[in-house]
């Protein structure tokens, strides 16, 4: 598990240096070229709205990964051993099952937008799409990870101080 929680930080980090660096390097060159000449590249605009939806997802799944989400704790903190385990991974398990359920209905929208081009570079709208199904099945496989991790607890460990390795 750990070897895919590194092979998907990876990922999302790449995403998020590569999308960022070339929105950077396209906004600044751009804004350049339109104060020194008075033109502008007509595709500078349109580039950097087709990356930013790969920069978002990276960051949610990277932030999911690392507990930076905003969670409600409350109840597993009152849970004693076995209830708190059977509650994480039921929580865990329709967490999985709900962020699968949207990959598979992205991917089936996939068709759909395919045909819708972007005006300039004639992206295919599908690309803004696999994004967010990319995401949503990264955020599934985290969850599925989470739930294996709750089944794998010992149940009468106590609750510790430090952030649980759960995902969010």
């Amino acid at each position: 598990m750990n070897f895919v929680e590194r092979a998907v930080s990876a990922i999302c980090q790449l995403l998020l240096w590569v999308s960022t660096s070339v929105i950077f390097v396209i906004l600044v060159g751009n804004t350049t070229l339109r104060y020194a000449t008075g033109t502008s590249l007509q595709w500078a605009n349109e580039v950097p709205e087709l990356l930013f939806p790969w920069l978002v997802m990276s960051g949610v799944v990277l932030a999911a990964q690392h507990g930076a989400h905003i969670t409600t704790s409350f109840l597993m903190d009152k849970l004693s051993g076995s209830a708190r385990r059977i509650w994480g991974v039921f929580g865990w398990s329709v967490v999985t099952v709900l962020y699968a359920t949207l990959t598979w209905a992205t991917w089936r929208m996939l068709d759909i937008v395919h045909d819708e081009k972007s005006p300039i570079l004639q992206v295919p709208g599908s690309v803004t799409y696999g994004c967010v199904m990319t995401g949503m099945g990264l955020l599934s496989l985290l969850a599925l990870i989470s739930a294996i991790r709750a089944w794998r607890t010992d149940p009468d460990t106590p609750l510790s101080t430090e952030p649980a390795p759960v995902h969010w």
